[in-house]
């Protein structure tokens, strides 16, 4: 019986990513550098051996080509996939489309870390991404 995996992959960086600006569910796409990040899991995943009978992914366009070019890259272009609202990033609300660090000016570090930042914090700082 051939063994089962999950591989989650975050999408690339969007030009609202590199822009440093709150994303949530504006449907931007990816930069020069986001598409060879998706490009470059692709190429990994395939020297490592994995490939796949099915893909999720968020509905909003960065996702949806993060997938598609990881997959090519893979050698698994062709597989279903299912898209679900479900899977978007989170609604930054009112932050959306506004710079990170002029928010943190705005309402200072401790509070800005504390509550609606705090999961890019964890994901920036402490896992070096």
């Amino acid at each position: 019986m051939k063994q089962a995996n999950l591989v989650l992959l975050r999408h690339g960086q969007s030009v609202w990513n590199k822009k440093n600006v709150f994303t949530g569910w504006v449907d931007v796409g990816l930069s020069k550098k986001g598409e060879a990040e998706a490009k470059e899991a692709g190429r990994l995943l395939h020297r490592r051996g994995y490939s796949f009978d099915l893909a999720y992914t968020s509905v909003l366009k960065r996702a949806i080509k993060t997938l598609s070019l990881t997959l090519k890259a893979a050698h698994s272009p062709k597989i279903p996939t299912k898209q679900s609202w479900r899977l978007n990033e989170r609604h930054y609300g009112a932050l959306q489309g506004k710079n990170k660090q002029t928010i943190e000016k705005e309402f200072g570090t401790k509070q800005f870390y504390s509550g609606v930042e705090v999961t890019l914090f964890v994901r920036h700082y402490c896992l070096g991404q």
